[in-house]
Parts: structure tokens; C-alpha cells; sequence
């Protein structure tokens, strides 16, 4: 990419996270939905399977959750300026909204149309994060084992409550075997198939007539 248009895509990003920071509600999965949205669906430039990645590890590391996929996007687009322009992009406008909150927290806290109206936010990110879930199933669902391991991941969490830490190692491994079956199969389905071409071949040239 030339620096000018690394500079360019990197103010994007800024651009772009700075808009979308104003509408951080539900824990940061609305973001990855507006994400999902606009660079997979429409300017296609990412797939599914690359924000679920950025997800993954957005998830895994310390901090806040939608800052680190933030970074993680911005740098996959416009390199370490774009992840640093995405992280102050996405965290400008909460920053603006708390200061504003500090000044008047007192006379709002108990306020009850307040209240009701973050009961009406809360229920309306709800659907976008179905939403988001729904149209990134196909990335995070290659094959049937993948299925197992949600369904294993979900009853230790909510009937257990073993650390989500042990179930991102768990599907870590479970990927890194899955990964090594498949290039195993896919090896021994390529042997077989040149086999088979040079079994044909040899029985083509025994029916030719000398």
C-alpha cells in the first residue's frame, strides 16, 4: 500500500470509528455488527471468517473488548497508524459522553425517563447483536465438530462455570486438530487421486495396439 493511501485508509478508520463510537451499546457487538455490515457485506473488503478472527482475539486479550478488535481492524486495513487512529476513533466519543455524564450524574442517576430510556436502548441492541451472530454463523461453522464444541463451550459456562479462558484454549486446540485431519485427509485424497489417474492411464496405453 503507498503512504499516501495508508495515510488516507488510516484517516478512514479514524473517520469511521469515531462515527460508530457514539452507538456503543451492548458491550461493543453492535460495533462488530455495523463492521459486519459495511466492510463484509458492503465494501467486501474483509470476509466473515476475518472478523470472527478479529473477534477471537479481540475477546481473548486484556482489555476492553470492542478497543482491541478496533486496533486489530484498523491495522489489518492501514497498518500500526491505522490501528492506533481506529483505538483513539472508538474512543473519543465515550470519553466525551462520560465527561458530559460526570457534570450532571447527580441529577440524572434517579432520573425515571432515563432509566426507561436505556431499558428501550438495551432491548433494541439485543436484535442487532442476533443479527450480527446469524450472518457470521457460516465462518464459525466450517463443519459439524464446530457445533460440538459451542454446544460443549455452553454447558460449561452457564451449568459449570468453568472460565470462558479454558474454553478459548479448548477451541484452540480442537482447531489445530481439526486443521491437522483435514491436511491429512486432504493429502491422502490426493495421493489417491494421482493413483487413480496413473491406473487409468496405464490401462489407456495397455488397450492401444503396439
Amino acid at each position: 500500500m503507498k503512504m499516501k493511501n495508508k495515510w488516507k485508509k488510516a484517516l478512514e478508520m479514524y473517520l469511521y470509528f469515531f462515527r460508530i463510537g457514539w452507538f456503543t451499546f451492548g458491550g461493543g457487538w453492535s460495533i462488530v455488527a455495523q463492521i459486519q455490515k459495511d466492510y463484509v457485506e458492503g465494501k467486501k473488503e474483509i470476509s466473515s471468517e476475518d472478523l470472527l478472527d478479529f473477534v477471537s482475539v479481540g475477546r481473548s486479550l486484556p482489555g476492553v473488548m470492542i478497543c482491541n478488535i478496533a486496533y486489530i481492524f484498523g491495522n489489518y486495513q492501514a497498518g500500526a497508524v491505522g490501528g492506533l487512529l481506529a483505538l483513539l476513533g472508538i474512543a473519543t466519543p465515550p470519553v466525551i459522553i462520560l465527561t458530559a455524564i460526570t457534570f450532571c450524574y447527580t441529577n440524572v442517576k434517579d432520573n425515571v425517563y432515563v432509566a426507561g430510556a436505556l431499558k428501550g436502548v438495551r432491548a433494541a441492541v439485543a436484535p442487532i447483536i442476533f443479527s450480527a451472530a446469524l450472518k457470521l454463523r457460516h465462518g464459525a461453522y466450517p463443519n459439524k465438530l464446530c457445533y460440538l464444541i459451542t454446544i460443549i463451550g455452553c454447558i460449561g459456562t452457564f451449568y459449570f462455570g468453568i472460565s470462558c479462558v479454558w474454553f478459548i484454549i479448548f477451541g484452540a486446540v480442537m482447531g489445530l486438530v481439526m486443521s491437522s485431519w483435514e491436511k491429512s485427509a486432504g493429502t491422502a485424497g490426493s495421493e489417491e487421486s494421482n493413483e487413480n489417474k496413473e491406473n487409468k492411464a496405464n490401462k489407456e496405453n495397455e488397450r492401444r495396439p503396439g
